[in-house]
C-alpha cells in the first residue's frame, strides 16, 4: 500500500474560473551580449529591477516595462534559447502614435504603424498586414514592431477598451472579426 496522496480526477482537470490568480511575471529574453541588452531596454525607458551577478558565469538583470506587471529577465546562463529566437512579444498601449513617437525621440528604431486586414491578429507572414493604423482605430487593431539587438521581436499594440464576453454584435470599437470571434467562444 502506497502513502503517495492520489489527485482527484477534477484536481487533474481545468479549474473552475477564479479559482485563484495566475499572473504572468517574467518574460525571459535570450541575448548574446548582456551589456548591450542592458544598454537597449535602458534607453526604452524601462524601470532595472535587479543586475545580479554570481561569478563570471551567472548574471541576472530584470526590467519592467512602464505600467506593467510583467517584466522581462535576460542575462549570462538564464536560458539556452537562442539569442534573438523571442519573436510577437506585445506591449499594450492606449496611444500607439504617442508610444511610437515617445521610442523614436529614445533613439529607438521602430516600424511604422500597420494593421491586419484580417482583423483579428496581426499575421507573422505579413499576408493581411497593410501599412498605417486602423482607419478607424479600432482596439487591437493597430501596431508597431521593433527589435532589441539580438532580434528578439516586441510588438506595439493599440488598445483603448478591453474585450469582455459581453461585447454585442456590430460593437464598432472592435473589429467585426474579433467580435464574431468573441461570440463564437463564448457560445462554443
Amino acid at each position: 500500500m502506497s502513502n503517495i496522496p492520489m489527485r482527484s480526477e477534477r484536481a487533474v482537470g481545468t479549474l473552475d474560473a477564479g479559482a485563484f490568480d495566475m499572473k504572468l511575471e517574467i518574460v525571459v529574453i535570450p541575448v548574446s551580449d548582456v551589456d548591450r541588452a542592458k544598454r537597449f531596454y535602458g534607453e526604452l525607458g524601462w524601470r532595472l529591477d535587479l543586475d545580479f551577478k554570481a561569478g563570471d558565469d551567472y548574471r541576472v538583470i530584470q526590467y519592467t516595462p512602464p505600467g506593467s506587471a510583467c517584466s522581462v529577465m535576460f542575462g549570462t546562463n538564464v536560458t539556452a534559447a537562442a539569442p534573438g529566437s523571442v519573436q510577437a512579444l506585445h506591449l499594450v498601449v492606449s496611444d500607439i502614435v504617442a508610444a511610437r513617437n515617445e521610442l523614436l525621440r529614445r533613439g529607438i528604431e521602430i516600424s511604422k504603424p500597420f494593421h491586419d486586414t484580417g482583423g483579428v491578429f496581426h499575421h507573422a507572414d505579413a499576408k493581411c498586414v497593410v501599412s498605417g493604423l486602423n482607419p478607424q482605430r479600432q482596439s487591437y487593431a493597430s501596431y508597431a514592431s521593433f527589435s532589441d539587438p539580438d532580434g528578439n521581436g516586441w510588438l506595439l499594440q493599440e488598445i483603448t477598451v478591453r474585450l469582455s464576453a459581453d461585447i454585442e454584435e456590430g460593437d464598432t470599437r472592435f473589429t467585426d472579426e474579433v467580435v464574431k470571434a468573441i461570440h463564437a467562444t463564448t457560445v462554443g
